[in-house]
């Protein structure tokens, strides 16, 4: 049991799921809000995606970025940043026995310095990188993320000084996760994110995700957590584990069944829990000393 737990709320995602919660944060101040809420409610870090506000769709656009940013930074509530550099590696294949050309509505592929411009520019004290390619729920989308786009991006944002939250959707990720900190691309502490119960990565039952906790290396500072309706249940059994928590909108919409949430009281329900277990809800500050992190 991990008895001082941080929470990271992911406030938005940039799933098709605009048009499933009547509030599901969109525009830059939308999306500001969301992470200021959640801080208030005990959230220490904020993992934010932006969006279209046109359409609600998921954007890598920096101007949005920084505007989220800027809103953050410029408001009265303390909170960890922690941005997304998943966007740009999106690849949908043609249907049936036309794979290629590829399908330019779904296809988003640039190179990996450019998947970094928003953090390059607005320099957070975190950023994800999703530590290796897989089908992502939907029949012809493949997420992709190869080990050489992967070493690059891991080099530039060591460079920055900023630190990689490390996404593992499954075990073979965590190979390519020992190999980053092998070949000293990650500077200690070394911080993953399990993410279960994601088709078709790592399913969410405890045995799955137990087998991947005691493969991480020693003394990583890790979090879990899994989605829709588990995850609420995740938060007690990431803490059971050893780790930290994760809650939001990104990955579940519900607080109950028909109940739609908002971050605020995800996060005030992780609290409740965690608290209820004998858990401390560590504050920005401390996870901040925890990760080594630079507030910028």
């Amino acid at each position: 049991m991990n008895f001082e737990v941080f929470i990271t709320c992911a406030v938005t995602g940039s799933g098709a799921t605009a048009d499933k919660h009547p509030d599901l944060p969109v525009t830059p101040e939308q999306i500001a809000n969301a992470a200021i809420e959640a801080a208030r409610a005990g959230a220490a870090i904020a993992h934010i995606h932006v969006r279209d506000p046109a359409t609600g769709k998921g954007a890598r656009d920096v101007a949005l970025y920084r505007e989220v940013v800027e809103r953050v930074r410029a408001s009265d509530t303390d909170v960890v940043i922690n941005l997304t550099a998943g966007m740009g590696g999106d690849i949908v294949f043609g249907q049936g026995e036309a794979p290629l050309p590829l399908d330019p509505s779904g296809t988003d592929m640039v190179g990996p310095m450019e998947r970094l411009l928003h953090v390059q520019e607005l320099l957070p004290e975190i950023c994800t990188l999703d530590c290796g390619t897989m089908n992502f729920a939907e029949s012809d989308y493949v997420m992709t993320n190869t080990p050489g786009m992967l070493r690059t991006m891991a080099a530039e944002v060591q460079r920055l000084g900023v630190r990689p939250e490390l996404e593992v959707f499954d075990t073979g990720h965590l190979v390519f996760v020992k190999e980053l900190v092998r070949d000293g691309l990650i500077d200690d502490p070394l911080m993953v994110q399990l993410c279960m119960g994601i088709p078709y990565g790592a399913p969410d039952d405890p045995l799955t995700f137990m087998s991947m906790v005691h493969q991480l290396p020693q003394g990583t500072v890790f979090s879990g957590f899994s989605i829709g309706r588990n995850q609420l249940p995740f938060v007690a059994m990431a803490a059971l584990a050893g780790g930290n928590v994760r809650v939001g909108l990104e990955d579940n919409l519900y607080l109950g069944r028909g109940q739609f949430a908002s971050n605020g009281q995800l996060v005030e329900r992780a609290v409740q829990t965690l608290t209820g277990m004998g858990a401390r809800i560590l504050g920005p500050e401390e996870v901040r000393a925890k990760l080594k992190l630079t507030k910028r």
